[in-house]
């Protein structure tokens, strides 16, 4: 913990279900923040889909009380639309967000472990991923304005229980840790089958970490001769794209399309080289369009049609709202029936691009439009660039 929390937070968080990984977590992060001045917060996700879920959180209250620190549960329901496993990860990472946003707490601590990272290389060496794929998680990544923290990914599982024995802690044994019909399980039970060794796949997982790091390099060099930002867009100059190396290319592109369209996972690679072959296409929330000279990435109007929030602030994720605080304005995106209340010589972006562009309503009615040149009282200022970008804790 002390190489990835060289400053202490003022608060951390710790999640914690009640299996052993997660509950030996809370134990040793309880020891950390008593040689730290730094709160401890504990919070159970529960997914209504377990009978047994409602013992494990009382067991999981039961120790965050005997290491004197709050803790909450939140509670998830499946609508049985989408993919079960996608859904409850996508819910929890989003509950343990809000949890923590709204406890001051700025770094979430996760019980992944050495057997976790050798079982997550099988999983994707079997779906054919690449050398991201295949590289190990990350200690520690950033999203949403919050760190998240894995800090037992050299340590087993075996020996995080040895660990509770000791200290006679109890911990809840999921059913579903033995049900084939999840893919984890099948890989460990692969794993015990074949006599394959976890910490030779997590050694192999490090390795294309490592090489991750090198392409990922190569990438940021791209970046900073031939990118550019214009007012939220990313313009690339397309001889010079072209000329790069197939993985260098398709890397920085894949990259521009998770910081336009807000996501951190990486569009699939066989949909991406579909849009880089067609002069205008649609993907991962964003649209795409080349000519002779560049490619340029805007958003895609459809990905945030419905999207508003109070004006002046935030805006989908990258902007933020300059201007005058009056009662009842929200930005949305600007879209065609606002694009004709401006001014086109004021245009400061292309139609396609402004029509998924922030701007200032009061109901129906458009008060601003920033990048359109309507109403200089307000501004739309795009997030900067991170130093490292494109970094590689997109998807890890």
């Amino acid at each position: 913990m002390a190489a990835l929390l060289p400053e202490p937070p003022r608060a951390l968080g710790v999640a914690v279900s009640g299996g052993g990984d997660s509950v030996a977590l809370l134990h040793l992060c309880s020891l950390w923040v008593a040689r730290h001045d730094c709160a401890l917060h504990v919070a159970t996700v529960d997914h209504g889909l377990r009978p047994e879920a409602a013992q494990e959180c009382a067991l999981v209250a039961k120790h965050a009380e005997r290491v004197g620190a709050p803790h909450q549960v939140l509670r998830w329901s499946w609508d049985g639309t989408g993919n079960l496993q996608d859904r409850a990860r996508q819910a929890r990472q989003d509950l343990l967000g809000a949890w923590a946003r709204a406890h001051g707490i700025s770094h979430i601590a996760l019980g992944h472990t050495r057997d976790d990272q050798a079982e997550t290389l099988l999983m994707r060496l079997k779906r054919g991923s690449g050398v991201d794929g295949m590289a190990a998680m990350s200690p520690s990544r950033m999203q949403d304005g919050l760190t998240w923290l894995r800090p037992m990914l050299d340590l087993r599982r075996d020996t995080l229980r040895d660990h509770l024995r000791s200290i006679g802690w109890a911990w809840a044994e999921d059913a579903s840790n033995h049900d084939t019909r999840f893919e984890r399980v099948r890989m460990r039970q692969a794993m015990t089958a074949l006599g394959l060794n976890a910490d030779r796949l997590a050694e192999t997982a490090a390795h294309m970490a490592a090489a991750r790091h090198v392409l990922d390099h190569a990438a940021h060099q791209a970046a900073t001769a031939i990118l550019r930002q214009e007012n939220g867009d990313m313009v690339l100059e397309r001889q010079a794209l072209n000329a790069l190396p197939q993985d260098t290319r398709e890397r920085l592109v894949a990259a521009a399309l998770c910081w336009v369209g807000q996501t951190h996972y990486r569009p699939r690679l066989s949909a991406l080289r579909t849009a880089l072959a067609n002069p205008r296409a649609t993907l991962h929330g964003c649209l795409l369009v080349q000519n002779d000279t560049e490619l340029r990435i805007c958003r895609e109007w459809k990905a945030v049609a419905d999207l508003h929030a109070p004006a002046p602030g935030p805006w989908d994720g990258r902007w933020l709202i300059d201007g005058p605080a009056k009662p009842g304005l929200t930005t949305r995106p600007l879209g065609a029936d606002g694009l004709l209340q401006t001014n086109r010589e004021s245009w400061l972006l292309p139609r396609d691009s402004l029509l998924a562009s922030p701007a200032i309503w009061r109901g129906s009615v458009l008060i601003a439009a920033p990048l359109a040149g309507l109403t200089p009282e307000y501004r739309a200022k795009c997030r900067a660039l991170p130093l490292d970008w494109p970094g590689s804790g997109l998807s890890h």
